[in-house]
């Protein structure tokens, strides 16, 4: 099964990312900030992080610099709602895919299930 890293600070979207993601067959683990992940990374191994740009202590571009480092064959979502941090962080880290906020949840899990080749579960 595949597995997500979901770091989302905003708790009820981190809910609901975490159950659309879940209802469509992937094993989420969620934390609240960029700091919780980093014990998971260096505990468990995972197939997707997935994060958001903005949050507190260790912005979602750090997080994602340090799980490359630490796992370089887990590919990066960033999710955002700010249009001036996609740029950076599509500088930083190229490879990885960047989803602007708002969306719906149907392209999230499209997008998820595009990196990972699968044929798309209907939300």
């Amino acid at each position: 099964m595949i597995r997500i890293l979901l770091a989302e600070d905003d708790s009820a979207m981190r809910e609901y990312l975490a159950r659309a993601l879940e209802r469509s067959g992937y094993q989420v683990s969620s934390v609240g900030c960029g700091t919780e992940a980093i014990p998971l990374l260096e505990a468990e191994r995972f197939d997707l992080l997935l994060t958001d740009i903005v949050m507190p202590e260790m912005d979602g571009i750090e997080l994602a610099q340090r799980a490359a480092q630490m796992a370089p064959e887990m590919q990066v979502m960033f999710i955002t709602g700010f249009a001036a941090v996609t740029l950076k962080a599509g500088k930083a880290m190229p490879a990885a895919k960047v989803l602007s906020k708002p969306f719906h949840l149907r392209d999230l899990v499209l997008e998820v299930d595009r990196m990972f080749g699968r044929m798309s579960a209907s939300l």
